[in-house]
């Protein structure tokens, strides 16, 4: 019941402070709320291809018989850290196709419709926060070079 309390105050100052800045445009991992957001959003809805420790499917980097690809992981072992944050986001809510070589395959659906900005800002904000912080600094550096 505490935790129950405590997540519900926590979702409520997260939205409120959405409210009050139009809205999120960025993944940020000391933003407590929105981490908290984005593992919710995240057990909900990547978890079962990208699994519940961010670990990716088994041998992602093999395609499957049919020339599909697996689910790469979202720690520090994938390549998640390697894109800059708008691609990351565009990524999700658009979709993998767009973004995939000529001829390779993804199962990964566009989240467009499904998931709100926020919540994928959220979930991005819950991927990054279990990476070293030599590797998140690096990320970081790499957004901001692409948003120039």
């Amino acid at each position: 019941m505490v935790v129950v309390g405590l997540v519900t105050m926590v979702g409520l100052g997260f939205f409120s402070a959405v409210a009050r800045s139009g809205g999120l445009s960025k993944a940020d991992v000391s933003n407590r709320a929105q981490v908290a957001l984005g593992a919710q959003v995240y057990a909900r809805r990547c978890a079962s291809c990208h699994g519940a420790r961010l670990e990716g499917q088994p041998n992602w980097r093999e395609s499957l018989p049919d020339g599909r690809r697996r689910a790469p992981p979202h720690d520090e072992t994938g390549h998640t850290w390697h894109h800059a944050d708008q691609y990351l986001f565009d990524l999700i809510k658009g979709n993998v196709q767009r973004f995939a070589p000529p001829g390779q395959e993804s199962d990964m659906p566009a989240f467009k419709g499904v998931l709100t900005d926020d919540e994928i800002w959220a979930v991005l904000a819950f991927i990054k926060s279990h990476w070293p912080e030599s590797i998140r600094k690096r990320q970081e550096r790499m957004s901001e070079v692409s948003q120039q």
